[in-house]
Order: C-alpha cells, then sequence, then structure tokens
C-alpha cells in the first residue's frame, strides 16, 4: 500500500490486530445497506482488518469475502468472525477472478491505496453493473472534548485530514454520497485501545507513545459524562460513498 513514510503505515496495524478489534468502532447498519444497494450477494470486505464490516455484512446474509494483507489482522479476523473465506492480498492485487463479485467494499482502507492500481484491479473483479463502496467513520469534532481528543491524535500528513470525495476515474459512474451520524459507546480502556491503534501511534518510538496515551488519559479523566455504565459517548459521522461501473462501452466513450 502506498505511502511516503519510512514504516509501512497501511500494514502497521497487524501488531496491534487485538488493540484494534477492542478499540475500533462498527458500521452503522443503516450505512452497510445503502453500500449494499440491496442487491448485492457476492461481495468482497477489501483490506478488512480485524472484521469490522466483514461480521455486518454476513449478519446482512451476504456471502462476504474478506482480504486483507496483514497476517495479525488475518488471524484477528479468522477469531472474530469464524467461517468467512479470507484471503491474502491487496486492493493493487486482488485474488479473486474476473467478474466474480457484486460490490467491492472498502471500509476505513482506501486511503492507504494506490488509486491508479487499485482501480482496475476492482474494475477486473466486478460483475457487469456492480459496484465499490467506500466508507469512513470519522469522529464528530463539532463535540468540543472530541476536538481536543483529535488534537492529541492527528499528526500533520494525517491522511483522514484530506479526505474527500474520491477520484475513481472514468471506469465508475458518478460517485454517490450518504452520511450517519451516530454514537459509539465505549468504556475508557477502549478508547485508549482507539489511539493506540492509529498508524503513527504503532510507529512512534515506545516513550512517545506512551506520552501520547498519557494526555488522552489525562482528557478522558477530565470528561464529567460518562453513561451509568462508565462508557463514554464517543460520536461519529460516517461518510459512505458509492459509484457503479461502468460498461466497456461508456468506459472508452468517456
Amino acid at each position: 500500500m502506498a505511502t511516503d513514510e519510512p514504516v509501512d503505515l497501511g500494514t502497521s496495524f497487524g501488531a496491534v490486530a487485538a488493540t484494534y478489534e477492542r478499540g475500533r468502532p462498527p458500521y452503522p447498519l443503516t450505512a452497510v445497506d445503502w453500500l449494499l444497494q440491496g442487491s448485492a450477494r457476492r461481495v468482497v470486505d477489501l483490506g478488512a482488518g480485524t472484521g469490522k464490516l466483514t461480521r455486518l455484512l454476513r449478519y446482512r446474509g451476504i456471502d462476504v469475502i474478506a482480504v486483507e494483507p496483514a497476517e495479525g489482522m488475518r488471524r484477528q479476523l479468522a477469531a472474530s468472525v469464524p467461517g468467512v473465506p479470507i484471503l491474502a492480498g491487496t486492493a493493487e492485487s486482488i485474488p479473486l477472478a474476473p467478474g466474480s463479485v457484486d460490490a467491492v467494499l472498502v471500509a476505513q482502507a482506501w486511503h492507504w491505496v494506490d488509486p491508479a492500481r487499485a482501480v482496475p484491479e476492482v474494475i477486473r473483479v466486478l460483475r457487469p453493473g456492480g459496484w465499490i463502496g467506500l466508507v469512513w467513520n470519522v469522529r464528530d469534532a463539532r463535540v468540543p472534548w472530541v476536538a481536543a481528543l483529535d488534537r492529541i491524535l492527528h499528526r500533520p500528513g494525517d491522511r483522514h485530514a484530506a479526505l474527500g470525495v474520491p477520484r475513481l476515474g472514468p471506469g465508475f459512474g458518478p460517485v454517490e454520497r450518504y452520511e450517519v451520524e451516530w454514537v459509539h459507546q465505549l468504556p475508557i480502556g477502549a478508547l485508549i485501545d482507539l489511539a493506540a491503534s492509529r498508524s503513527h501511534v504503532i510507529a512512534l518510538p515506545p516513550d512517545e507513545r506512551a506520552a501520547l496515551l498519557d494526555e488522552v488519559r489525562e482528557l478522558l479523566t477530565g470528561k464529567k459524562d460518562p453513561t451509568e455504565d462508565g462508557e463514554i459517548p464517543l460520536p461519529y459521522v460516517t461518510w459512505c460513498y458509492r459509484a457503479r461501473v461502468r460498461d466497456s462501452g461508456d468506459r472508452r466513450s468517456s
């Protein structure tokens, strides 16, 4: 996966797969249903990680194939979502036959890929009329304490800061967008895991990583509105995008 950083941040998550699984949020089912468009039957979860999206696709009765480059994440995915086919692969090299799936969904991962190589691969594995769906959970920084958390977690060059409507090129039709606002209830320990599972935090020297996580703990200690169960409501906006593949004639004429 493409990155200008000396550490391959895009595949660094495998070293902290259990932390990632504990700390990262799921996706709202309304977002998943919008991405599926009601007609997908066989779907690739590309860059599946620990299976946050995979399990929701299976819950919806989808024939899902998980593709993930990091070995540690694949092991965690197999434990979290047993019985789902899991393949080693990347967006630039998808280990599936041409025209074999209705949709390719990518959760929290498209910003790591090389679009010039990934888009033709996605088109290759899609059936005629198939589509790509991209989804990101983004913390809602309109809430003051979340904005303070983001100031701790974000660093210069953070890829999420530059997210916009993805450019998929002439192989796809117009990109549609959908947003869902929701709240994830999680204990403080899981929120620390969320911070610890961020790629640039993983790559920090141990002393700097510990100092950053101490900043997060200090912020959370001063937060006054946990739920009765001691959980903290962390608000999110989930950004969803989808686009249908053009047939070959449309691609030649566009």
